[in-house]
């Protein structure tokens, strides 16, 4: 008799461990169907009209009161004006930049020429051919003269 209660009992214990784990796994598809999608729309619905909630205090509180939220934000300005005033300032040295290089464009095309060779002078006069015999070389000598400081005599 005590062996027929043990064995009772170890198929009772048996059944109630596989019907605890069967309860454990949840069968996601079963709850599906019973879900109501009217339900879910209004969830989503509800969600949206909290973000839009939030969204709009935040920005009421940005542009209102920043300083609660951001207390360097009132630095932004100053620094906004210098660096307007940095912007003012190059855009006139490229303005002068662009001056400065129409006028040197005529000069850099002369250099240019001489560098190569090509020097803009008059065209020459061609030269009659030198008779035989000996040639003769004109020199300019240049020299500098310094001229006598007067003293003035106290």
């Amino acid at each position: 008799m005590k062996a027929a209660v043990a064995l009772l009992l170890l198929a009772t214990l048996c059944a109630a461990v596989k019907q605890r784990r069967q309860q454990s796994e949840w069968d996601y598809r079963v709850d599906a169907e019973k879900l109501s999608l009217k339900g879910c729309a209004n969830l989503t619905t509800v969600l949206d009209n909290w973000k839009f909630a939030i969204m709009t205090q935040v920005k009421d509180l940005l542009l209102h009161d920043h300083h609660t939220v951001l207390p360097d934000y009132g630095r932004i300005q100053p620094l906004s004006e210098a660096l307007g005033d940095l912007f003012k300032e190059f855009n006139t040295l490229k303005e002068r930049l662009g001056e400065l290089t129409t006028k040197f464009n005529g000069i850099e095309g002369f250099v240019d020429d001489m560098r190569a060779g090509r020097g803009s002078s008059p065209p020459r006069q061609e030269r009659h051919p030198q008779p035989k015999g000996p040639t003769i070389r004109k020199r300019v000598v240049v020299q500098r003269l310094k001229k006598p400081v007067k003293k003035t005599e106290a």
